[in-house]
C-alpha cells in the first residue's frame, strides 16, 4: 500500500508544483529552504509517515493557520479546488520534487 501511495504522489509531482506556483503558495514557501513559512521540504520531513498528514494539510490550506511553524499566520486558499488542494499536498508529502 505504501508502495502505490508514494507512487501516485509522484507521478502527480509536475501538476503539484505547477498548481503550487498558480495559487502563490511560492511567495511564501521555496521548495529546499524556508521563506516566510517552512520549505516543502521541511513540511514533507515533518510529517513522513504521519497517515493522517493528506487531511492535516489539506485541511491547513484550506483554512489557513498559524502556530505551527511559527507565529506568521498562513492564510486560507478558500477559492482552491479540494482536488487541486489534494495535489499539491501530495506534491509536498513526495518532498516536492522538481521533476
Amino acid at each position: 500500500m505504501l508502495v502505490v501511495a508514494t507512487s501516485a504522489y509522484a507521478a502527480d509531482a509536475p501538476r503539484g508544483q505547477s498548481i503550487a506556483n498558480a495559487n502563490a503558495c511560492m511567495g511564501c514557501h521555496a521548495v529546499n529552504r524556508k521563506l516566510v513559512g517552512p520549505s516543502f521540504q521541511q513540511i514533507a520531513a515533518k510529517y513522513k509517515g504521519d497517515a493522517q498528514a493528506p487531511t492535516k494539510l489539506a485541511r491547513k490550506v484550506k483554512d489557513g493557520g498559524s502556530g505551527v511553524w511559527g507565529m506568521i499566520p498562513m492564510p486560507a486558499h478558500q477559492s482552491m479546488s479540494d482536488a487541486d488542494i489534494r495535489t499539491v499536498v501530495d506534491w509536498v508529502l513526495a518532498g516536492a520534487p522538481e521533476k
